[in-house]
Formats: structure tokens, C-alpha cells, sequence
């Protein structure tokens, strides 16, 4: 055994303390999924998708910030400061634009509608072709995504107690479709207020320990500055530059609003809310949580360079794989103390279980209201209802587990997580600006688009991947330095190193179009959508705006493109409908 295995090896003290503490975040979880499945009355569709439509602001908020951010965040952000240093937290802008940007022109829009799936709108504003279209998408990137999603803890989990990915995986997804199956969206929300702690109780955690050990917060941000790893943003406009300021800014808005506005995993929470008002609340202390959060683990991401400065644990391969860097330092820093180590591992799965049930819950509302429902002659009973509902949150959760094993073989899970998602995100949220924006253009128009679009961007996302995979494309990383290290290690590596250096040549022979920041995807995606949809009907045509129903257009909007037909009925309607959607002061004031 070389020097590095048995460093490893005595690492890999995950005690029983660790296990109870670890053990104890699941079986709370359970609990909450038990009460709500069986200690309230029967679950109806309305109760297990939209949690009956009344839930509270403050954990509706918190379960955003948990859902979103994943095992991948928290692991994949940290290392991404540790090798590039702050550049891709300028996304924070991204962030707080998106919050006004979602607020103000796509939120209310969806909640005024009271829909179950987010792709019911496609078909009210298009035709069913483009629900279909939209409910498809969402399917592939969910399948897509939830293999990482449980990768990531599970690569984590390895690096500390040495079990390997396959075993726990399972595990892990039977306890989340239990207590998903069960209580439905209460479940979710509810165990996502008790995972979102966790989470940020390990992050808070790992940061003090590790400052006090390294000598203070000041002895981070020296380091950092020394190296480099703290910058201003880097305003160069060259779009194959993998962060500048515009990339996380304007690209950030792109990515952020589609995965927040126009995503079934995030709307269905907003729309779980009783007031428009109610949401937006929800979606200021999201921004907040999501920017805490993000500040914590970029915080961590330095407090690792100060620690590895002299040894980068990568090169001599003290970890394995680059997500597995932060539980390396959590066993070095935590692991002296019983039961600490455990709690970093369960805020680590909290986000990932979070993650998944969110995912989960969502697949079930987009199966049962737009693969199913739509071609049933007769309505559906309750018991067909509940059996659909749950059955494919089991199967959609068994899938997943299986497709771990192939991404093990992917890479850097934060870069290919946005690079994936950008092959539907990007036209998806084409699609539904076209919706919101544009009354003039029909669905024959914002299909093509869409088809476009994703043809486009899984061309260019899935070339990029394969350069990266390939060597062929290579990130320059910031200083990073294997002089001062106290222990052997395999030389070899550091030849490997360099020949991965040289091939930057390589990066010559490929196209530029591949060389795009992954940052700039959604963005890309969305612009060649609206692109080729807003060329089509030059060419064949489109609607009269004024047919369009008005309540299916942005708010800004509305007042240019409303009939006098249309405003009389849609006054009517204002008085008839909404009240059961609004609070009582709100009522009073109608």
C-alpha cells in the first residue's frame, strides 16, 4: 500500500457517533413523510402535488434553497473557488436579477393561471404539441440530472467512511421515494426546513473549525489574495472565456430564470402559495438563502487553498476525484471529534435529498396532468390518481439509481450539470419568453424553435463535454503546488500533469463555437429558440396578438395587446374566480 492509500485509509474513521447523527437525518425524514402520509387525512391530488394550495412563505422558501442547492453546490462550488478562485461567484448578480426579473414579469402570470403543471400554460398560450414538447424536455433533463444529484453525496460518503458509491446509492433513494411516496409535497417541503439546517449548520461548522485551525479568517483571505483567487470580475467580452463578468451576469440571468420562473421542480412550490404576494416573498428569501449559501461554501473554497496551499491533494491524488476535496479537508478537520463528520456527510445528503424528492414530486405532476390525463376519455378515479402519482415517483427513483453508474465516468459535476441542462433549459426558457412576450407568434413558429434549439444546443454542449472528457479542452487553474508536501506520493503523476497541460495546443483544432463558456448555454439555447421562431413568422405568419387571452401575456404587456372583447371578459372573470386564490385582505379590497 503507497503512502497516499494509507493516509487515506486512516482518514476514513467515520465512527459510530458519525453514523448515529447520520443515521438520525434519515429517520427524521422518514418520520415527516410517515405523518404526512398517514397522521393527516387522505392525501388527495390537490394535497400530495400543491400541498392543498396553502402552505406557509417561510418554509415554502426555505425548501427552494434546499432543493436548489444540491450535493452538486456544495461540493462542486467549493472546489471550483479552491482551482479558479471567486470568478464564478459574480453570479450573484445573475441571482439578484433574475429575483426582480421572475417577480415582476413571469411569476405572476403562472400563479394567476392555478395550474398544477407548468406545461398546462404551453398548451393555453399554443397547442398541445407544445405542452407535449415542453413536458418531454423537462422529462429527459430530470433523468438527467437526479443521477448526479445522488452521485455526488454518495462520492462523498466513499471519501470518508470508504464504502463504495453502489452500495449506498440505493440506500439513499429508497429512504427519499419512501418518504416522497408517502406525504407528497408536505413530505418534501417539510424535510427540506429540517435538510436545508443541516446543511448550513455542516457549512458554518466546517468554516469556523477550519479557520481557527489554519489561524483566522484573515489567513484565508491573504492566502486567496496572494494567489490570485480573489479578483475583480474580469470584464474581457471574448465569449470562450469560461467566467468573465458578462458571462455570470448576463448568462447567469438566463440560467437562473429558467431553472427558477419556468421549471416545474420550482414552480410548483411558488404556486403551493395562496397569494401572488405570498410567493414573491418566497422568491426574495430564496435570492437571500441561494446568496448566503453560495457565500459559505465559495468561503470554504478558500479556506481549502489556505490549507493545501503547500500540497494540492488533487495532484498526488490524496482525492481521488475533484468532488471529493471538501470531505477530504472535513476529515482532516473534523474528524478528531465524534460525530461532527457525521453532520458535514448528512448536510451533504440533505441537499441531495432534497433535491431529488423536489425532482420526484415534480415527475409525478408532469406525468399525471400531461402524459396521462390529456388522453384518458373518462376522469380519472382518486385511487388511479394516488397509484400513478406514486408509482412514478418509484420508478422514476430506481432509474436513476441505475444511471449512477454511468455518471461516474462524466467529470467535474458543476460545469456538466449547467452544460447538460442547458441542452432544454436554454429552449424551454426560449419557448415560454415567446409565450409571455409575444402573442404574435404561434405554435408552429415556437415549435420549430424549440426542435431547433435543442438540436442545437445537445450538438454543441455534448462536443464541449467530449473535449473536456477528452483532454482535448483544459482549464488553466490558479496556482496550485506540490513542493512542500510531508508525504510520497506517485511522481508519475506530475508527467501526467504536464502532458495535460500541453494539450492545450489542442484547443486550437477546436471549433470556437465548442470553446463557448458553458456559462453562456441557457442563454444561447433561448436566443436561437426565440431566434428561429421569430423568423418563422416573418416568413409564414403568425396570430393576431389581440386573440391572445390576455392573462396568459406578462403583465408589461398586456395593456398593447388587449381587444376590448378581451378586457370585458377578462374583468368578469376577475370578478367571478379569483377569490378562492387570494387572502382575505385582498378580498376586501375587491
Amino acid at each position: 500500500m503507497s503512502e497516499v492509500d494509507s493516509i487515506i485509509s486512516q482518514l476514513q474513521h467515520f465512527t459510530w457517533p458519525d453514523y448515529v447523527v447520520f443515521v438520525a437525518m434519515f429517520i427524521l425524514c422518514i418520520f415527516i413523510g410517515i405523518y404526512f402520509g398517514f397522521m393527516e387525512k387522505s392525501l388527495g391530488e390537490s394535497d400530495y402535488l400543491m400541498g392543498g394550495r396553502n402552505m406557509l412563505c417561510l418554509p415554502i422558501a426555505l425548501s427552494l434553497v434546499a432543493s436548489f442547492i444540491s450535493g452538486i453546490t456544495l461540493l462542486g462550488l467549493p472546489t471550483e473557488v479552491y482551482s479558479y478562485g471567486i470568478q464564478y461567484l459574480y453570479v450573484s448578480l445573475g441571482v439578484i436579477a433574475m429575483g426582480f426579473i421572475m417577480s415582476i414579469y413571469y411569476l405572476p402570470v403562472f400563479h394567476d393561471l392555478n395550474i398544477t403543471s407548468t406545461y398546462e400554460y404551453l398548451e393555453s398560450r399554443f397547442d398541445r404539441r407544445l405542452r407535449m414538447f415542453g413536458s418531454v424536455m423537462f422529462t429527459i433533463m430530470n433523468i438527467g440530472y437526479l443521477p448526479i444529484v445522488i452521485y455526488v453525496p454518495a462520492l462523498a460518503f466513499n471519501q470518508v467512511t470508504g464504502v463504495a458509491v453502489h452500495t449506498i446509492t440505493p440506500i439513499v433513494c429508497i429512504i427519499c421515494i419512501f418518504y416522497t411516496t408517502l406525504g407528497g409535497l408536505k413530505a418534501v417541503v417539510w424535510t427540506d426546513v429540517v435538510q436545508i439546517i443541516s446543511m448550513i449548520g455542516a457549512l458554518i461548522l466546517v468554516a469556523i473549525k477550519g479557520s481557527i485551525d489554519i489561524g483566522g479568517a484573515s489567513k484565508v483571505f491573504e492566502s486567496a489574495w496572494e494567489s490570485g483567487r480573489i479578483e475583480g470580475p474580469d470584464m474581457d467580452l471574448n465569449p470562450t472565456v469560461r467566467h468573465t463578468l458578462w458571462s455570470q451576469l448576463v448568462g447567469g440571468v438566463f440560467y437562473w430564470t429558467q431553472t427558477n420562473a419556468v421549471s416545474q421542480n420550482m414552480i410548483q412550490r411558488y404556486l403551493a402559495l395562496p397569494t401572488l404576494s405570498s410567493a414573491r416573498k418566497a422568491l426574495a428569501l430564496f435570492c437571500l438563502g441561494v446568496l448566503v449559501l453560495m457565500g459559505l461554501c465559495s468561503y470554504n473554497g478558500l479556506l481549502m487553498y489556505a490549507t493545501y496551499k503547500q500540497c494540492d491533494p488533487l495532484t498526488t491524488k490524496l482525492a481521488k476525484a475533484r468532488d471529493q476535496l471538501l470531505p477530504l479537508f472535513v476529515m482532516e478537520t473534523l474528524g478528531e471529534y465524534p460525530g461532527l463528520t457525521g453532520l458535514f456527510i448528512a448536510g451533504v445528503f440533505s441537499a441531495a435529498l432534497s433535491s431529488l424528492s423536489t425532482c420526484l414530486n415534480s415527475m409525478s405532476a408532469v406525468v399525471l396532468e400531461d402524459f396521462i390525463k390529456p388522453f384518458v376519455k373518462r376522469p380519472l378515479s382518486e385511487t388511479a390518481i394516488n397509484w400513478i402519482m406514486r408509482s412514478v415517483v418509484v420508478s422514476v427513483g430506481v432509474l436513476c439509481v441505475f444511471l449512477v453508474y454511468i455518471v461516474e465516468h462524466m467529470g467535474t459535476v458543476l460545469q456538466l450539470t449547467m452544460s447538460l441542462e442547458a441542452i432544454t433549459n436554454g429552449p424551454l426558457l426560449g419557448i415560454f419568453t415567446i409565450g409571455v412576450f409575444m402573442p404574435w407568434i404561434n405554435g408552429n413558429s415556437a415549435l420549430l424553435g424549440g426542435i431547433v434549439g435543442v438540436v442545437g444546443m445537445s450538438w454543441i454542449s455534448l462536443k464541449a463535454q467530449w473535449a473536456v472528457a477528452s483532454g482535448a479542452m483544459v482549464y488553466e487553474t490558479k496556482p496550485l503546488t506540490v513542493e512542500h508536501c510531508t508525504y510520497q506520493f506517485d511522481t508519475s503523476v506530475l508527467v501526467s500533469a504536464a502532458n495535460t497541460t500541453l494539450s492545450e495546443a489542442a484547443k486550437e483544432e477546436i471549433l470556437p463555437l465548442y470553446r463557448i463558456s458553458y456559462m453562456w448555454y441557457t442563454c444561447l439555447g433561448a436566443l436561437l429558440t426565440m431566434g428561429i421562431a421569430v423568423l418563422w413568422h416573418f416568413i409564414f405568419g403568425g396570430n393576431d396578438p389581440k386573440t391572445i387571452d390576455h392573462s396568459l401575456l406578462s403583465p408589461c404587456i398586456r395593456k398593447y395587446f388587449q381587444s376590448e372583447d378581451n378586457h370585458l371578459q377578462t374583468k368578469n372573470l376577475q370578478i367571478d374566480i379569483p377569490l378562492k386564490n387570494k387572502s382575505v385582505d385582498e378580498e376586501v379590497a375587491l
